[in-house]
């Protein structure tokens, strides 16, 4: 897959959020008058109280920085170098069980970390009645993000296909004749010979099959990664900006295991999408750095940057909202409806109960983990 493609996926999620910002450029301008007429409680919390401790909060935030990396390099690395463990192959039933409970933990930080910081950014008081109060932006921007996710994902998947079998049908046909020669030998008690040459003809077929299945991986890996990268540096800046002790200290910890878990359920996905070298490094590298990165630009902007003024609140609550509905469509049906609905885990009953014990488990953890983060 060249580079060119490969930034494909990444740059309709790009659009809608540009679009998204600039249809609320009225409201912003809107939002800022307002708070000029009147600051109406919407200081910076972070500058008075007892927690306000601005040596503190910056001894903190240079600790979160190689932390918070490092417990996301672990995280993402985990699965990728799962292939030398043989009970961790992707093929394992184990591997099946690691990847539902991080499926989990993505769902979860969907439903439980990003949506509820949009809905606060954009109910907040420090915005104007009109017409934060009167819509629901926040769900209607998630709805738009996993609609416009959905049809990145089909053209996209459209296109992979066109290119690599030159615009014919990559999904073996099971009413092609080759199915019905299967069936006809199995029914017939002559299938030997039939099986065997319908088994030749159909390996094509099933190779095709396999590399679509590849491609969708692919684009799933783009499309979860950019998702995941937009709250990263979100909630990263949020931290970096802060200079409350109180709220810095919890969330470096909750961080470091938020980030490892889903790095675990970002692998996986990379695993399965058997990328080169390259590629998984460039994967790797900018998921682990995402969140340092934000925290760092949080530092720069400490003087300048008010968590609370119209502006932060309109672009972060878009931001969050589009992510939210993003990381929902991607956890539910790429990953989770994709492996329920997938042979392996239909063909064993244990299994599937196994699966969605470690998604309630990953994601019960992940809505525990949203007091602190």
């Amino acid at each position: 897959m060249s580079p060119r493609t490969q930034l494909h996926p990444c740059l309709p999620i790009a659009v809608l959020v540009l679009l998204a910002a600039a249809a609320t450029a009225p409201f912003v301008a809107d939002a800022q008058q307002a708070a000029a007429a009147g600051d109406g409680g919407c200081s910076d919390p972070s500058v008075d109280g007892a927690c306000h401790n601005v040596p503190k909060a910056l001894r903190l935030k240079l600790i979160a920085i190689p932390t918070i990396l490092v417990a996301s390099v672990i995280g993402v690395c985990l699965p990728l170098f799962s292939r030398s463990v043989p009970a961790l192959r992707p093929d394992r039933n184990l591997f099946v069980i690691v990847k539902a409970f991080a499926s989990g933990v993505i769902l979860a930080t969907g439903y439980m970390h990003v949506l509820p910081d949009s809905f606060n950014n954009l109910t907040s008081p420090c915005l104007p009645k009109k017409p934060w109060a009167d819509f629901s932006f926040t769900t209607f921007v998630a709805m738009l993000a996993a609609l416009f996710t959905l049809m990145v994902d089909s053209l996209m998947l459209t296109f992979y296909n066109r290119k690599r079998s030159g615009g014919a049908a990559a999904v073996a046909d099971h009413e092609s004749p080759a199915a019905h020669g299967h069936w006809h030998g199995h029914g017939h008690g002559h299938g030997d010979i039939v099986a065997a040459e319908s088994a030749a003809v159909g390996k094509p077929e099933d190779e095709e099959a396999s590399k679509v299945q590849l491609r969708r991986n692919r684009v799933v890996v783009q499309v979860l990664e950019m998702g995941i990268i937009v709250h990263s540096v979100v909630i990263g800046l949020g931290m970096g900006a802060s200079q409350s002790v109180c709220t810095i200290r919890p969330l470096v910890a909750a961080m470091c295991f938020h980030q490892l878990f889903e790095g675990m359920g970002l692998g996986g996905c990379i695993l399965q999408a058997e990328y080169g070298l390259k590629m998984k490094s460039g994967l790797v590298f900018f998921f682990s750095t995402t969140t340092p990165f934000g925290i760092a630009l949080g530092l720069a902007l400490t003087k300048v940057y008010r968590e609370n003024s119209p502006t932060a609140l309109i672009v972060v609550g878009i931001l969050n909202a589009a992510s939210a509905g993003l990381l929902h469509y991607m956890a539910l049906v790429e990953l989770l409806a994709a492996d329920f609905m997938g042979p392996k885990l239909q063909g064993s009953v244990r299994l599937q109960l196994l699966s969605f014990a470690a998604v309630l488990l990953g994601a019960g953890g992940m809505s525990i983990m949203a007091k602190w983060a």
